[in-house]
């Protein structure tokens, strides 16, 4: 369709535009004519007047797919831009400001709000324009556009239903300066309401792209994260087929489904494009374990559908017997047994049974009874599938994924050029000093001699090499120092490629002016001299071209970030169909396991004991550094790997318990060994954990301060509460007055147990205090002395709230039985603020120590099962 939106006056580019378009115009026409279709005269435009509002839109007839069946042929082209996009109409600008400011401003306002009301207003003042079709923004956005792309507004959808009922089909299509509709603005704000009243009137707006014509409405409302949007459209997309899509964008359509966990819509795309499963989505996939996880609905959910499921199965029986006894005759009933069957008992039975199941959904809402269905899992299962039939080559590219760029790692790229820049400086340097040196030999003259081939040049051919040499030396040095010396950036460590060039520079020049003040010292001949030399400047050529090539590197392999994100069920699902992805390593020569045991993703390291002696040529890898396993657990983890623990003392204690296990999994000869520092795993462990075990005795300290200051105020209350029995005493013999009654016993025995559980927690707590806090305390001894001052100090709150609520039954009764009932009421508040505010720690100090046993070594098999289907 060759659209223009609006009159305007005739300049040089509309002069061309419209030959243009007369020239195509009459090649069309005796196209059709030639193959004896039926030729419509079609308008053509005058060159020397203004166009009239017919000839502003101007259809030149194509071959329609819409209706042609289940599956229409896309748009052969439709990457092609447009050159300009489908305005509205700018009177408003172009035309005298104040004009704007009585209309398109009150407008704006109104469509912005969604005051209906208000925009009518507007519209019926100016009837003789079509102010719909008019910008009312110097972007060119009509009051359609914003009113569909507001966003939280509850009259939204009747703004735009009205207003499109106003408008034209085709004005629906109305673009702004960036190429976007209506329609591609409410798919980015997500108003799915809006969508459908557009849709409804214009289908083919779903195949109008935006923002500058690339993006399809689907993929923007994908793009940003729109799920009831990207359903609705893909539902309406027929599966991916309209006029716009191709492979590309269908590819970068998955992606951002993938990313934004729509993968019900991703699987459906899969499934109808297998091909689209690529390793980028393969990658996004490994990123995201929480994807993968089992969702248990709690004990209410569970109950909820337990009791809609009973209720459908008496709704059925019910029916059934109904059925058993049907009504008399087969004819058609009069109207007045119709009108009676509408209050029959079946229909008010149906009724019941609708309110019940709609009291069943919007409870099970309120608690998350309904989940959504994980498709995740199935979505990787086929995208995998298709990519293990490929061969071996091409699913490890596939797996290791592009090479990285100096972009990639911005902290890294100074680093990166300097690398770069002092290799490009090496090759220079080396080939002009073997072009040098090769001249010199064959008696020519070099550039820093002006000497010609006579009898004192050769003779001195070995003061030339030396010359040569020490100039060579020199301009390296300086040279390598300016790099090194433009980006202030720190080297990362031993492991920086900069970093290893510039060694080896230094290296080598020390080493060459040594040797060649010896060949000069320890040589007396002339011809030898220059012999040695030569020799020697051929080793150092060879020796410094070899080393120095960059390394090309994977930072993005499949794999290895599902490791780092500890995605288990990611992992699994990859090795059962490629086995053989255990043996695989990354650019430092770790395996998944060494990178699971570094961000301690104990699912993944688990699955060590899964592949059975295997595992005992994977664990002793080292990285370039001398790094085993047990050196890469000595490291300290992360302090988001580290979040599900309470306390610093607690994660102390699960990295020993880390480094425990990682210890008695690596051959024994493995333990002692030392990295490129110097240092073994537990020296390793002792010098990056010194902080954490600071931090873990100041938590541990403060901790048990806290907790003694409340077991010696209980303790100090229950003493006195024990002379100062309810009641009092008999002043004669000494008994208390309420000695024989069951209640004032019970009084008795529980100030006495919360008197011996507050004294034996402040002991408890006195010898956490005063604890050495080496690092072996921290997993066992610690714990356990927390745990039980944790739980003696329970006991002494509980029993002190007995002991004061059975208090009052002592002295209150025949008919005052209320009061002491009320106050153990009320009573019961401070024990289970208590047990609220401590059972997180308490929890987890039981399940640090004690559970913790069974964090390694599960019992259940998640890679290959005891008995595998065949």
């Amino acid at each position: 369709m060759f659209n223009i939106s609006r009159p305007f006056t005739l300049s040089f580019n509309h002069f061309i535009l419209i030959t243009h378009y007369n020239r195509k115009l009459k090649q069309r026409y005796y196209q059709m004519k030639q193959t004896g279709q039926t030729v419509k005269q079609l308008p053509s435009i005058d060159e020397q007047n203004t166009l009239s509002h017919q000839q502003q839109q101007v259809n030149i007839p194509v071959t329609s797919h819409a209706n042609s069946g289940p599956t229409p042929t896309p748009n052969p082209h439709p990457n092609i831009r447009r050159l300009t996009p489908n305005l509205p109409c700018r009177d408003l600008f172009t035309g005298p400001r104040e004009k704007y400011l009585k209309i398109g401003v009150p407008l704006y306002e109104a469509s912005i709000r969604c005051d209906w009301v208000a925009a009518k207003a507007i519209f019926d003042k100016n009837k003789e324009i079509e102010l719909e079709r008019y910008s009312i923004t110097e972007n060119g956005e009509t009051a359609l556009h914003v009113a569909a792309s507001a966003k939280g507004s509850k009259h939204a959808e009747e703004f735009v239903k009205n207003l499109v009922g106003k408008m034209k089909k085709e004005d629906l299509a109305l673009e702004n300066e960036n190429y976007n509709t209506a329609l591609y603005l409410a798919a980015v704000a997500g108003n799915i309401e809006t969508i459908k009243i557009m849709v409804k009137e214009n289908r083919t707006l779903l195949t109008v792209p935006g923002a500058g014509g690339k993006m399809m409405p689907l993929y923007a409302a994908a793009l940003f994260g729109c799920y009831d949007v990207v359903k609705y459209l893909y539902e309406n997309s027929i599966e991916l087929r309209d006029d716009g899509w191709t492979d590309q964008n269908r590819g970068w359509l998955l992606e951002k489904c993938v990313e934004n966990d729509m993968f019900d819509v991703a699987l459906e795309i899969v499934k109808k494009y297998p091909r689209l499963g690529s390793g980028t989505v393969l990658g996004v996939l490994a990123s995201k374990p929480e994807a993968f996880h089992e969702k248990k609905s709690n004990i209410i959910g569970k109950t909820i559908k337990l009791s809609k499921r009973l209720y459908s199965l008496m709704f059925i029986a019910n029916q059934t017997s109904e059925n058993k006894h049907p009504e008399a005759g087969n004819g058609s009933a009069p109207d007045d047994l119709a009108q009676k069957s509408e209050t029959s008992p079946e229909t008010k039975s149906n009724i019941i049974g609708r309110t019940i199941n709609l009291v069943f959904e919007f409870i099970g809402s309120k608690v998350g009874a309904h989940e959504k269905e994980n498709k995740a899992l199935p979505l990787l299962r086929i995208i995998w599938e298709d990519i293990a039939r490929k061969p071996k080559n091409e699913i490890d590219r596939i797996l290791r994924g592009p090479p990285d760029s100096i972009k990639q790692d911005k902290s890294a790229s100074g680093r990166v050029v300097q690398a770069i820049q002092l290799q490009k400086l090496i090759s220079e340097h080396l080939d002009k000093f073997e072009v040098e040196t090769r001249n010199i030999i064959k008696g020519q003259p070099d550039s820093t001699t002006q000497d010609t081939n006579t009898p004192s040049a050769k003779v001195d051919h070995a003061l030339q090499l030396k010359t040569l040499i020490s100039e060579y030396l020199v301009n390296m040095h300086i040279a390598s120092q300016q790099i090194v010396k433009q980006d202030d950036t720190p080297f990362a460590g031993k492991g920086d490629q900069a970093l290893h060039i510039q060694k080896q520079i230094s290296e080598q020049i020390v080493h060459m002016h040594g040797e060649t003040q010896n060949i000069i010292k320890q040589v007396s001949r002339k011809e030898d001299q220059v012999q040695n030399l030569q020799k020697l400047i051929s080793k150092h050529i060879t020796r410094m071209r070899a080393p120095t090539a960059l390394k090309e590197s994977h930072s993005s392999r499949v794999v290895f970030i599902a490791a780092e994100m500890g995605n288990t069920k990611f992992l699994v699902e990859l090795i059962r169909q490629y086995p053989d992805l255990i043996w695989k390593v990354n650019d430092n020569g770790l395996s998944i396991f060494h990178i699971a045991v570094k961000h301690r993703h104990e699912g993944i390291y688990n699955l060590l004991y899964e592949i059975g002696a295997m595992k005992d040529l994977i664990t002793p890898l080292k990285d370039e550094h001398e790094n085993n396993m047990l050196h890469l657990v000595g490291t300290r983890a992360k302090q988001k790997q580290l979040e599900d623990v309470s306390g610093v003392a607690l994660q102390m204690q699960r990295e020993l318990l880390w480094f425990q296990e990682v210890k008695n999994m690596i051959p024994l000869s493995y333990r002692e060994r030392k990295n490129k520092d110097g240092l073994t795993p537990h020296e390793l462990f002792t010098m990056e954990h010194k902080e954490l075990v600071r931090e873990g005795e100041k938590w541990m300290k403060g901790t048990a301060n806290q907790c003694m200051v409340v077991a010696a105020l209980i303790a100090t209350i229950v003493f006195a509460a024990a002379f100062t029995v309810p009641g009092g005493y008999d002043q004669t013999h000494g008994i208390p007055f309420f000695h024989s009654k069951a209640t004032f016993i019970v009084f008795v025995v529980a100030d006495a147990i919360s008197l011996f559980a507050s004294s034996a927690s402040i002991l408890i707590f006195l010898s956490i205090l005063t604890s050495r806090y080496a690092e072996r305390d921290f997993l066992e001894s610690l714990p356990k002395k927390l745990i039980s001052g944790v739980v003696t100090l329970f006991l002494s709150i509980t029993t002190m709230t007995v002991a004061f609520g059975i208090s009052f039954f002592v002295l209150y009764h025949k008919g005052l039985l209320w009061v002491p009932i009320l106050i153990c009421v009320f009573g019961v508040l401070p024990v289970l603020l208590y047990v609220k505010l401590q059972y997180a720690l308490f929890i987890d100090v039981i399940s640090s120590t004690y559970a913790s046993r069974y964090l390694f070594k599960p019992k259940k098999h998640v890679l290959y099962y005891e008995n595998p289907k065949v």
